[in-house]
């Protein structure tokens, strides 16, 4: 079973899902209402795109920025699968900033808090992996998740995550000491 450590951004993926459903009504309202071929076509189009923006939203909704299974961290940067890091190979977590990548506003580029998961050093094999840009960054052993596209960081869901790796650490450590 999947554990839900940090969830995305609702509140942005929910307007998303609201604009484009409301634009997809408008669309099919104008299919219904015009009779020029040309307008239902494009009012067609116009619906299609926006049902599969909406569908697009909805699996967002579902799909953590950071969970737990079957002792791996996944981080979910990209649009295919999640990155599983062993839990052993992350360390730590902790809040930084940095650029929100967001359209700018008078040329000053928006910045925003972020979530940062030190990877060891131990394992090399994951200092880098590919990642959607817009949502964070992944770098020598540093996993930058923007805080523009999760849920509100703050010092408590950062001591969350922090006791949550902790707790997995425990019970590996118990669990080897009862197999010797």
């Amino acid at each position: 079973m999947t554990e839900i450590w940090l969830h995305p951004n609702r509140r942005a993926l929910w307007s998303t899902l609201a604009t484009f459903a409301a634009l997809g009504g408008l669309a099919l309202f104008a299919v219904w209402k015009f009779e020029s071929i040309a307008v239902q076509l494009i009012a067609g189009l116009l619906a299609l795109i926006a049902l599969l923006m909406v569908g697009a939203a909805a699996v967002e909704l579902r799909r953590p920025r950071i969970a737990y299974r079957d002792g791996k961290v996944l981080f979910n940067l990209r649009g295919s699968a999640p990155a599983a890091v062993p839990a052993e190979v992350v360390e730590a977590f902790f809040l930084g900033q940095g650029p929100a990548h967001l359209p700018t506003i008078h040329s000053e580029i928006p910045e925003c808090v972020n979530l940062i998961a030190r990877l060891s050093e131990k394992a090399p094999e994951w200092s880098r992996v590919e990642v959607k840009p817009a949502l964070g960054q992944w770098c020598e052993g540093y996993v930058t998740i923007r805080g523009t596209w999760c849920e509100p960081l703050t010092v408590e869901v950062i001591r969350r995550l922090n006791r949550r790796l902790r707790e997995l650490r425990e019970a590996a450590a118990a669990s080897a000491g009862e197999a010797t």
